[in-house]
């Protein structure tokens, strides 16, 4: 189940007896944890009807005797498991799973991995009487939609540019999303566009020397600009890693090879094709027809040297600037 439908039910007060939360994208996880625990019970219910119990230190006991118990002065128990893939005695709950209470909540957390559903016995059970969410990391252009959407859930706007710059900045990391979104919220008024300027002031990226304009300089063959940007990166490496921004030249150039692979398509269809915002579609195809699909290529085999420099994989590692000058001085040779 999507987890918006989820919060959505919860928000309706339409509860489960049991809640299983699986996956590697622990994001989706926590916001139905977090309302969960502060949502469901009153203060004053808490008291005596709401448990968090962590799995490296819960037997499958404790949490179905927590279960089992009526619940006082209030229509339901709220058990939470958290960090539930630690517990080694997880699908014992199988004999309570195929009978849960109908007025206890018990809330699964099982981050960053799914469970191994060859116990059937234990996975039927889940099946059968558990509402189900499971997480994927979201891919690296999926990100600027869900920047988008966290960006409108705190009643914000955001254009198309700085989302992306977002998200070249900030990575699939949905949790360290939010957290920059929310203190965006704080500082901006509500129905406020973010925009570069904002990033710059409360996330601290730059307007000018980011890595998407970095890959706007490298798609003109623009080397004074590549140049500039490289040694305010090289400058700046804890907040701009190289092995990161390495990611992002990977993608850049794949796309780059997609829109010389799809360069008589319309931009719909290209944007369609390579999974971007059709928005930029007609940057990335004015870029590509820049290089030859044989300098793409190339560009691949030198993104490659620059993932093992950077590691120190068969040469000694160098210097970040030494790395992207040897890039940009091969890239553009």
């Amino acid at each position: 189940m999507d987890y918006k439908k989820i919060l959505d039910d919860l928000k309706k007060k339409e509860y489960a007896p049991v809640y299983f939360l699986q996956g590697e994208e622990p994001y989706f996880i926590d916001q139905i944890v977090n309302y969960i625990d502060k949502k469901v019970l009153s203060e004053g219910e808490k008291s005596f009807n709401q448990v968090v119990l962590y799995g490296k230190e819960t037997d499958f006991k404790q949490v179905v005797d927590q279960a089992m118990q009526f619940p006082m002065m209030s229509s339901h128990r709220v058990v939470i498991v958290k960090e539930a893939q630690s517990m080694s005695t997880l699908d014992k709950l199988e004999t309570y799973l195929k009978n849960p209470s109908p007025q206890t909540i018990l809330v699964i957390a099982h981050k960053y991995k799914k469970v191994d559903k060859r116990k059937k016995g234990f996975w039927n059970a889940i099946k059968k009487n558990a509402v189900i969410l499971e997480t994927k990391k979201l891919y690296d252009n999926q990100v600027p939609q869900y920047i988008t959407a966290m960006a409108k859930d705190n009643k914000l706007l955001i254009d198309n540019k700085t989302a992306f710059i977002l998200s070249e900045h900030l990575g699939n990391d949905l949790s360290k999303i939010a957290n920059e979104i929310d203190k965006l919220a704080l500082n901006l008024p509500a129905g406020s566009t973010i925009d570069a300027n904002h990033i710059h002031e409360y996330v601290g990226i730059s307007k000018e020397y980011n890595v998407f304009e970095l890959q706007n300089a490298l798609g003109q063959k623009n080397k004074a600009k590549a140049y500039a940007i490289i040694k305010y990166l090289s400058q700046h490496s804890k907040s701009n890693p190289i092995q990161r921004n390495i990611g992002s030249f990977f993608n850049y150039f794949s796309t780059l090879f997609l829109a010389k692979k799809y360069e008589k398509a319309d931009d719909r269809t290209f944007a369609s094709k390579a999974k971007v915002n059709p928005y930029f579609a007609k940057d990335y195809k004015s870029a590509a027809g820049n290089y030859t699909m044989d300098q793409i290529k190339r560009a691949f085999k030198l993104i490659h040297e620059m993932d093992k420099s950077s590691k120190g994989v068969e040469v000694r590692r160098s210097t970040d600037m030494g790395i992207y000058q040897m890039f940009l001085f091969k890239l553009f040779s």
